[in-house]
């Protein structure tokens, strides 16, 4: 079997490890830090010793794990390094990763997973025993989170975006509205050789449909009328950089053949012109539609699929991990008001939003936490700031139906949920009801500014909408902060 190193300085880890990995068959040596590691691997010592693969935890004393990496590499060639770390953020697998380590593990970990991953990494360095690699270049660290989460769909998510970012290859993003799919881009593009290029992200639906070749690819001076000078386009002004082609479904086939040529031949041609361009660029495509069945319906090109596809990342919507939901609401939270602590999110609301389906994935929790904070004033959030859900919809339903019928009976059916909810909870507490005041203060907000901003800001026309005074509205949006 083989020989495995530890390098962690928690006792109840090392030991439940060496425990699993000694009854698997394998030799364990164990060190406390980074240095002891080292020293263990330093080939002048009368003691020392060839490690098959070595389990490295991040934060230790001394050196830290991530910088003992490329120290490793220097000593152990091709050995397989995998990362332990209770902080499993982007930046960490990023680093990890591109720091030359086969796989992280996110801390606590099951020991059959941490075994399962064990095995393919010894396999994979008995493939590369032969050839001696060089130490990996560590990238400088990129500060911040471009995605928070700890659950074990983002942190695979992660580690996908580890190992692409390092490569040019195309990728295509996919997951609901509001899962972050640009955000996700651009953590591609912010951990790669290309980060100092620039991030050119382009909604496809937002384009002029008769003038999408021209905003993606330029037009030369007269290639139609109001085309007064020759223009680049997209690909051209993200020369060096990365180019975000949001909800590519709705890409017309006519363009798609030209994406396809830009992606293979890496050059495109104005529209307008005859002479190609070169271009140099990574594309990242993103969408909320299933390609694959618009492949069949003939509404999308199959080899630009397959080209587009080479990574594919799948985000996973937030009701799929529902445990980074305090997480991301404190995240907000704190971005509004730096100086909030986290007892500002009580445990009946962090309940509340762990219950909700959120079918606006984060960005419906960025909007719904924003604005209870706008509605507490500086006080500790309480559940009923927070807008009623906008997710219990009819079975097979989404948004609300064109009818006005149907829209009344939803609003009927989410006001009755509301009120169900906020009169157990006030029953729970023994707190005084107010039930109605409560429910004013989270829709009327929303009605005010709805309405405002049909009638782009004119007060006049938004209370003759509305059906009030307009010395009423002044108030009322004075109330509520709305005034501005």
């Amino acid at each position: 079997m083989a020989h495995i190193l530890i390098i962690d300085d928690e006792p109840g880890i090392c030991w439940a490890l060496r425990e699993y990995l000694t009854d698997s068959g394998h030799t364990v040596t164990v060190a406390a830090s980074a240095e002891d590691g080292l020293a263990a691997c330093d080939p002048a010592s009368t003691e020392s010793i060839s490690p098959d693969a070595v389990l490295l935890d991040v934060r230790l004393p001394g050196m830290d794990g991530l910088t003992a990496i490329e120290h490793l590499q220097a000593r152990l060639g091709s050995t397989p390094l995998l990362v332990m770390t209770a902080f499993g953020n982007l930046e960490t697998a990023v680093r990890a990763v591109q720091s030359g380590a086969f796989e992280y593990l996110t801390k606590p970990f099951d020991l059959e997973q941490a075994g399962a991953v064990l095995d393919r990494a010894l396999a994979s360095g008995r493939l590369a025993a032969a050839v001696e690699e060089e130490p990996a270049e560590q990238n400088p660290a990129v500060s911040g989170d471009d995605l928070a989460g700890h659950s074990p769909p983002m942190q695979a998510v992660f580690r996908q975006i580890a190992m692409v970012a390092a490569t040019d290859v195309p990728v295509l993003v996919t997951g609901e509205s509001g899962t972050g799919k640009e955000v996700a881009a651009r953590a591609i593009h912010r951990h790669s050789h290309r980060a100092a290029g620039p991030f050119v992200a382009v909604s496809l639906p937002a384009l002029n449909p008769g003038l999408v070749e021209s905003e993606l690819f330029g037009h030369v001076r007269g290639a139609f009328t109001g085309a007064d000078a020759d223009r680049p386009g997209v690909f051209e002004l993200a020369d060096g950089g990365t180019v975000l082609l949001d909800e590519l479904g709705d890409a017309p086939l006519s363009v798609q053949v030209k994406l396809l040529r830009a992606l293979e031949q890496k050059e495109i041609t104005r529209v307008g012109d005859l002479r190609p361009r070169p271009v140099n660029v990574r594309v990242i495509a993103a969408t909320h539609r299933s390609l694959p069945e618009m492949i069949d319906s003939g509404d999308f090109r199959q080899d630009l699929y397959f080209r587009l596809s080479v990574f594919h990342i799948a985000l996973p919507p937030l009701r799929r991990r529902r445990d980074d939901i305090p997480l991301l609401a404190r995240r907000f939270l704190e971005q509004i008001h730096p100086e909030a602590g986290a007892g500002v999110l009580s445990e009946p609301v962090l309940e509340e939003l762990r219950r909700r389906d959120w079918s606006g994935n984060v960005r419906e929790l960025r909007n719904a936490v924003e604005r209870a904070a706008v509605l507490a004033r500086g006080n500790p959030l309480a559940v009923e700031h927070l807008p009623p859900p906008l997710d219990d919809n009819p079975p097979g339903g989404g948004e609300l139906d064109d009818s006005d019928d149907s829209s009344v009976t939803q609003l009927e059916r989410q006001t009755r949920r509301w009120f169900e909810q906020m009169a157990r909870t006030t029953a729970v507490n023994g707190e005084e009801a107010s039930l109605y005041s409560r429910y004013l203060a989270v829709t009327e907000p929303a009605l005010l500014q709805t309405a405002l901003d049909h009638c782009e800001g004119n007060r006049l026309a938004t209370a003759a909408l509305l059906g009030m005074h307009r010395t009423t509205l002044r108030q009322k949006l004075r109330r509520y902060g709305l005034d501005s």
